[in-house]
């Protein structure tokens, strides 16, 4: 993979905040490392990760549906940060 996705920060994160089921939301350029993604992420922490593939435009971009998946913590890769 040629990206610096920081994805000890996303594994310090979910660990933190000791999520089980963590959605990431990805840029158009960087779906075709999804399965590369979650593998990494799920073997450094126990959560579960599903792959968001539907549209995004942005930071902002947040699916609606995720409250019916019981998302514990969205990552977004390949946007600039939305921080609360």
């Amino acid at each position: 993979m040629r990206y610096d996705l920081e994805l000890d920060k996303a594994v310090e994160k979910i660990k933190k905040q000791k999520a089980k089921t963590v959605c990431i939301q990805l840029a158009d350029g960087l779906k075709p490392y999804a399965n590369i993604i979650q593998k990494e992420i799920e073997s450094k922490t126990k959560a579960k990760v599903i792959i968001w593939l539907g549209s995004c435009f942005g930071a902002c971009d947040i699916p609606e549906s995720l409250e019916r998946l019981n998302i514990d913590l969205l990552i977004q890769f390949g946007h600039n940060e939305y921080g609360f």
